[in-house]
C-alpha cells in the first residue's frame, strides 16, 4: 500500500497510533459504504470487530490506491 505524507504524519497522533495496517487494508478491500467526494477522494469504510466493532474510515486519493486518512468514524451508522 501507498501512503502520503499526510497519512504518516497524522499515525503520530495518540488517537490513530493503535489503528493497525491490517485494519486499513480490510477497509480497503472490503467496504461496507463508499463515497467520492467532489474532490475525487474515495471513503471507505468497515466494521472492525477487534476494535469494539467500530467503523473505520479510510480516505484514497483520486488515485485509487494511495492511502491519505485512517480513523475511527463515531458518526458512522451502517444505515447511512
Amino acid at each position: 500500500m501507498k501512503y502520503t505524507q499526510y497519512f504518516l504524519y497524522t499515525r503520530l497522533r495518540s488517537d490513530r497510533m493503535d489503528i493497525k495496517f491490517e485494519w486499513i487494508q480490510f477497509v480497503f478491500d472490503n467496504p461496507i459504504k463508499e463515497v467520492i467526494q467532489s474532490d475525487g477522494r474515495i471513503r471507505r469504510w468497515a466494521k472492525i470487530p477487534e476494535a469494539d466493532n467500530r467503523y473505520l474510515r479510510v480516505v484514497i486519493l483520486e488515485d485509487g490506491e494511495t492511502i491519505h486518512n485512517a480513523f475511527f468514524d463515531r458518526s458512522f451508522k451502517e444505515e447511512d
